[in-house]
């Protein structure tokens, strides 16, 4: 019942809707997988109390974030500007505005925009209580 109440909850947040001449809802699906952008398999649900983040990130121009790894299955959309993700080991993946992503899991990355407006991504994490939903490399240190 819980898988089945997050993947409904996954699908209406990263939907898009928009009304036609018609008055009619269209849905548009952005991603649905079972592995991260780099071919990994996502672990399975967690069994502890479930815990449900939205974040919205604004990344500057030339701005290099931190390296971190999530512990939290999590997907995201790059709203506007450009967004480059790099693993640790080495894999890439170059975001556009517009967009999906399904993150690494309990893998080091890091974002960078190399671009000249921010970059916005918004991410819903489905964690569970108690569980940070990101480390920063140098805490685990």
């Amino acid at each position: 019942m819980k898988n089945i109440f997050l993947l409904g909850l996954f699908i209406g947040l990263f939907s898009c809707e928009k009304v036609d001449a018609s008055g009619e809802i269209e849905v548009i699906k952005l991603v649905e997988s079972s592995t991260s952008w780099n071919g990994d398999k996502l672990p399975s649900y967690p069994e502890k109390e479930p815990k449900l983040s939205i974040l919205k990130f604004t990344i500057p121009p030339n701005t290099k974030m931190q390296m971190h790894k999530h512990l939290a299955i999590n997907a995201g959309v790059l709203v506007k500007g450009e967004l480059m993700v790099i693993s640790e080991y080495a894999d890439t993946l170059f975001l556009k505005e517009g967009d999906p992503i399904v993150e690494l899991y309990d893998t080091w990355h890091f974002g960078e925009n190399l671009g000249s407006v921010p970059a916005e991504i918004i991410v819903f994490y489905a964690g569970e209580e108690g569980t940070p939903i990101t480390i920063l490399k140098n805490e685990e240190e």
